[in-house]
């Protein structure tokens, strides 16, 4: 659909459940999870829904994926041999290619802005930190070390920081680190439990979700001095958000009317306006 919510259009008509759109680097191409039975598999097609293609299987369709820069390649998480691990895989929907082979889970995956490195969560010691390694799987290197759970890691735009999700104080925070997992900072230090960060285009802001007891809003915080935003406030569910290219809107799901549909916001959290009128989720620009 447009920006505004006009012009919906259906591209999928399988009998499978289709969700988790990511639009390619140059947005010729879709890449989305469907699922099939209880498992779930990567597919991709065209920007307008033509040429649909099975790229992968057995895929952890809530775990973060993404295109590399060059719209090549789709990296991803993948369910196989009773263990989770990254993978690559053509958009073409060949060369299948494994990067981690761990004895305990890893996911995650964030690329950075110029696909070089590939940060993730890893359980291979234990316990979930977050490792960087090269493109293609190899120069695998921790960078947090800490007994509580380190996930979500995410590459700011400019490529020189990590931000990650850290429940090294009790409860789940905001936390940013550089790319060797020096200069530590705590971005967050709410009541509420803080996960799923994601960069603003600018890398000024980080949009994240926080769990209030039942409630699930949509806060941000502004990464040179911490300044925390509450950007939604409804009872319900808020989240499954994403900036629009310029930074000045956020585009995300609410319950607030009974049911999940899309809307649209500021980015400073004014004017909500909803985009759809049926049960909607998972809005990408």
């Amino acid at each position: 659909m447009n920006g505004d919510g006009s012009q919906q259009t259906r591209l999928t008509k399988r009998d499978a459940q289709d969700r988790f759109p990511l639009w390619s680097p140059d947005r010729t191409k879709i890449a989305f999870a469907s699922q099939v039975g209880t498992s779930w598999e990567l597919w991709g097609m065209n920007a307008d829904g033509t040429n649909p293609r099975l790229l992968c299987g057995n895929i952890v369709a809530k775990s973060a994926r993404q295109w590399s820069p060059d719209g090549k390649r789709i990296v991803l998480t993948v369910s196989r041999d009773g263990n989770l691990d990254i993978y690559t895989v053509r958009a073409d929907g060949g060369g299948l290619s494994r990067l981690t082979n761990s004895p305990g889970d890893d996911r995650d995956p964030s690329l950075s802005p110029d696909g070089s490195r590939i940060a993730f969560s890893s359980m291979r010691d234990g316990n979930s930190e977050i490792y960087v390694m090269n493109a293609d799987g190899t120069h695998q290197t921790r960078i947090t070390n800490n007994p509580a759970k380190d996930d979500q890691p995410a590459f700011s735009p400019d490529g020189s920081r990590i931000v990650f999700v850290s429940a090294r104080d009790g409860q789940r925070e905001l936390y940013l680190a550089g790319t060797d997992g020096t200069n530590l900072v705590r971005l967050t230090n709410d009541p509420a439990e803080d996960h799923v960060p994601v960069w603003s285009p600018d890398g000024s802001r980080i949009a994240f979700q926080a769990t209030r007891g039942d409630e699930y809003d949509i806060d941000m915080v502004r990464v040179a001095d911490r300044v925390r935003v509450r950007l939604t406030t409804t009872p319900g569910y808020g989240g499954a958000y994403a900036w629009s290219p310029d930074g000045r809107e956020i585009v995300f799901v609410s319950s607030r009317d009974g049911y999940d549909a899309i809307y649209l916001m500021n980015a400073d959290g004014g004017h909500h306006r909803r985009l759809t009128s049926s049960p909607s989720l998972n809005p990408v620009w």
